[in-house]
């Protein structure tokens, strides 16, 4: 009789200490697949940013400094969480415009 209760109480132990680890192993899941869509997500918007101010300094044919310095923080962000394809492409165009000194778009010179 007693082999018989603590054979019973090891394995409800057993199931009792594996439950607890599979719960936690999904609430780790959880909270890893949640940091990487918010990274997916920052990749994104980053990427949007680049690929507008790209445009506008582009078109525009210049960049000044501050704005030159101002997209490098957002490439180096946007590089570090990965991304890279059109993103690298418009840093790599930005990069090549001339640099206008002195001006600024939006009336203030941040330099």
């Amino acid at each position: 009789m007693k082999d018989f209760i603590v054979k019973y109480w090891l394995e409800c132990a057993f199931t009792a200490v594996t439950g607890v680890f599979a719960w936690a192993y999904r609430k780790l899941k959880k909270r890893v697949d949640e940091q990487e869509l918010i990274k997916q997500g920052v990749l994104a918007i980053l990427h949007d940013r680049l690929f507008q101010a790209g445009r506008h300094y582009i078109t525009q044919g210049y960049i000044t400094l501050g704005e030159l310095k101002n997209i490098e923080y957002l490439y180096t962000s946007y590089h570090n969480l990965g991304g890279n394809g059109t993103g690298t492409e418009i840093w790599e165009r930005i990069k090549e415009l001339p640099i206008k000194e002195g001006e600024n778009n939006h009336g203030n010179n941040f330099n």
